[in-house]
């Protein structure tokens, strides 16, 4: 079992706890993470576009001339395809672009995304992170006193409200409860930052992969 360091909000070092190889230790499965994204982003898409069939555009209840006799090619409406203003033949019509994947496979996803960060060195631990304050110059202290840089994703065990509300106005920090976190977010964040208890909760697989 890999062992890390546990930080206190001032950046001192409190103790070690040992991570669980099975969660954090995992090998990478590339195309379990490719298909749990794709499936994130693909159900996140509305879906609602949308074209008119012949039978939906307004007019061309009459036909625009006689079937025979006029030299030119027979017509049944101004509102076929081929005319201006007519329907669209096999154009996109809404549609849900999600699709299924197994429980293993989701599991298999969310562990693979965990891995990769702690294989990264991109995890930070806190023994908590219930802030003092709600001040959002305070969390950038605290991020800029232990180095952390680009997309950050806290996650905790509660909702740790001035964790939330000093965070919310900075445009690469994300918070979430265990309960919430996701492929996606993981995989997109440069850092995690975790409390004791969430890294405790995910190992005991309080998360919904």
């Amino acid at each position: 079992m890999k062992k890390i360091e546990v930080k206190n909000i001032n950046l001192e070092t409190v103790h070690d706890i040992s991570l669980d190889d099975s969660i954090w230790g995992h090998e990478v499965h590339e195309d379990a993470l490719k298909k749990m994204i794709r499936l994130q982003l693909a159900s996140v898409r509305q879906g609602t576009h949308k074209t008119k069939t012949r039978s939906e555009v307004s007019g061309g209840g009459r036909k625009p001339w006689r079937q025979k006799g006029t030299g030119r090619a027979r017509q049944g409406s101004t509102r076929a395809t081929q005319w201006v203003g007519g329907g669209i033949a096999h154009g996109v019509q809404p549609r849900d672009y999600g699709f299924k994947i197994n429980k293993k496979e989701r599991m298999l996803a969310m562990v693979s995304a965990l891995s990769d960060k702690a294989k990264a060195k991109a995890i930070l631990v806190f023994d908590h992170l219930d802030l003092p304050s709600l001040k959002t110059k305070d969390i950038k202290k605290l991020l800029k006193d232990a180095k952390i840089e680009g997309k950050v994703l806290f996650i905790t065990a509660d909702d740790c409200e001035n964790l939330y509300l000093a965070s919310r106005n900075l445009a690469n920090t994300y918070h979430l409860m265990v309960d919430e976190i996701n492929v996606l977010d993981i995989v997109n964040a440069d850092t995690l930052v975790l409390d004791e208890a969430a890294v405790k909760k995910i190992e005991e697989g309080v998360f919904h992969a």
